[in-house]
C-alpha cells in the first residue's frame, strides 16, 4: 500500500477536526441553519443558539463530570489560562500575593505569571523530578502564608506525563490554596472526575480533542464557590466572567468532540498504547537513545525521544516527511533547547537531539512503521557525518574534552 506523505505526527500541537464535528458545525452557520445570537433571547433564533449552546456546555461537562454551571467558554486554553491565574490572584490579592507554578508548565501559564510579576505579585517556579513529574514534598516546601495560588498542568504537551493533580488538590485544599489545572493535553486522553477532584480552576481546549481552534473553556468550581475577576469585559456574558458573543458553531464543535471522546477514549487510548509501544519498540535498540519524561505515567499518544550525536533541527530535515517537532509549537520558532528538556536535567546536546512523536485518532500501524524506518535511516546517516558520534565510537568522554575558541 502507498502511504501518504507528509504524514502527521504532531497531534499535541493540533488536531484535524473530526468529520462528525465538523458536519455538526456546518449546520450553525448559514441562513437555513442556526444562526442567531445566543444572547438574543426574545425570539426563535436566539433560542434555538442558546439551546445549543447550554446542549454543549452540558457535554464538556459530562466528560469531565462537572456541573454545566461550571463552564465558561473562552477563546481557548491560553485565554482559560490568562482568565484563571490573574483572575483568581487578582480577586484574592488581600490574601496574598504569593504563586506557586512549574518550570515545565505552557507558556500560556508562564507568560502569564511573568506578568502578574510585573504587577507585584511573587512567583515560584518550581523544578520537577528528573522524570517530568513534581515531588508533592517540593510543593509543601514552597507553599506560604501569602500563597494564593498553585497552577500545575495535568499533561505536559513536550513529553506526555501525567502529574498526580488529585494530590496536588488534596494539598492546595487544605490550605485554603486556588488550585488550578491546564487540561488542555489531558481531556478526553486521561479520565477526569471533578466531582472527586479538588481542582478550583481547570482549562480545556478543543483543538487538542479533534474540535475546531478558537475556542476553549474553564471549570470555575461553585462547591465551594471558586471567584475570580474577570479580564475581558462588555456585555456581562457567561454570568460576567467572559463577555463577548458566543460563537455557536465553535461551541457546538467543542460540545461534539467532547461527546465523541467521553463515549471512545479507552478503546482510543488503548489503540494509541499499542501504537506507541510499536513506535519505541522500533528505536529502542539503537545507541545512545533515550526517552524524555517518565514512560509509565505518560499519555498513551506521546514520545519525546533524543537521537544522542544528532542535531535535532537537521533530522527534521531529513525526515520531512513526518511532521514531528523538537520542542512545542509554541516556541518551536526559537532555536534555543527545549526549557521543559533542561528542565528534566537534560543537556543542551540531548535537548537539541529531541523529537517528538504524538499520534492520534487517524494514525495508522503503517504510518509508524514508516516513520520508524524514515528515522532511523536519518539517525544513522547524520551520525556517519559526525564527528562527535566518530569520537564517541571511539571511547573519548565529550563531556571531558576542552575545545578550543576560535
Amino acid at each position: 500500500m502507498t502511504i501518504k506523505t507528509p504524514i502527521y505526527f504532531d497531534y499535541s500541537a493540533t488536531t484535524p477536526v473530526d468529520e462528525r464535528v465538523a458536519e455538526k458545525m456546518s449546520q450553525f452557520l448559514t441562513k437555513d441553519g442556526v444562526f442567531g445570537n445566543p444572547a438574543s433571547n426574545s425570539h426563535q433564533f436566539g433560542w434555538d443558539s442558546g439551546d445549543a449552546v447550554d446542549n454543549a456546555r452540558q457535554q464538556v461537562a459530562d466528560l469531565v463530570n462537572a456541573d454545566s454551571r461550571e463552564i465558561v467558554w473562552t477563546s481557548g486554553a491560553t485565554e482559560s489560562d490568562n482568565l484563571a491565574i490573574k483572575g483568581a490572584a487578582h480577586f484574592n490579592q488581600r490574601r496574598g500575593k504569593h504563586i506557586i507554578t512549574m518550570k515545565t508548565e505552557h507558556k500560556a501559564v508562564l507568560d502569564t505569571c511573568r506578568q502578574l510579576e510585573r504587577e507585584g505579585y511573587e512567583v515560584t517556579y518550581l523544578d520537577p523530578m528528573d522524570n517530568g513529574l513534581l515531588d508533592i514534598k517540593t510543593l509543601e516546601d514552597a507553599i506560604r502564608e501569602d500563597t494564593t495560588v498553585v497552577s500545575i498542568m495535568h499533561v505536559n504537551n513536550e513529553i506526555g506525563v501525567i502529574q498526580d493533580i488529585a494530590a496536588i488538590g488534596e494539598l492546595c485544599r487544605s490550605k485554603k490554596i486556588i488550585f488550578h489545572v491546564d487540561a488542555a493535553q489531558s481531556a478526553g486522553k486521561v479520565p477526569i472526575d471533578l466531582a472527586e477532584l479538588k481542582v478550583d480552576l481547570m482549562s480545556f481546549s478543543a483543538h487538542k480533542i479533534y474540535g475546531p481552534k478558537g475556542i476553549g473553556a474553564l471549570y470555575v468550581q461553585r462547591k465551594p464557590r471558586v471567584r475570580i475577576e474577570a479580564e475581558m469585559h462588555g456585555g456581562g456574558h457567561e454570568r460576567g466572567m467572559r463577555s463577548g458573543t458566543l460563537p455557536t458553531h465553535q461551541i457546538v464543535g467543542m460540545g461534539e468532540a467532547f461527546r465523541i471522546a467521553k463515549e471512545e477514549m479507552v478503546a482510543e487510548n488503548a489503540r494509541l498504547l499499542t501504537l506507541r509501544t510499536r513506535l519505541y519498540e522500533g528505536f529502542k535498540d539503537m545507541e545512545e537513545v533515550y526517552v524524555n519524561g517518565d514512560l509509565e505515567q505518560r499519555v498513551a499518544g506521546n514520545l519525546n525521544i533524543s537521537f544522542n550525536y544528532v542535531e535535532g533541527e537537521s533530522l527534521m530535515m531529513a525526515v520531512k516527511e513526518l511532521a514531528v517537532s523538537s520542542g512545542s509549537a509554541c516556541t518551536s520558532s526559537s532555536l534555543e533547547p527545549s526549557y521543559v528538556l533542561r528542565a528534566i536535567g537534560r543537556d543542551d546536546e540531548l535537548a537539541h537531539s529531541s523529537l517528538r512523536f504524538t499520534i492520534g485518532r487517524y494514525t495508522t500501524a503503517e504510518e509508524v512503521d514508516y516513520a520508524i524506518d524514515k528515522t532511523r535511516e536519518a539517525v544513522e546517516k547524520l551520525r556517519e557525518l559526525s564527528p562527535l558520534w566518530d569520537m564517541f565510537k571511539d571511547g573519548i568522554d565529550l563531556s571531558q574534552v576542552e575545545w578550543a575558541a576560535h
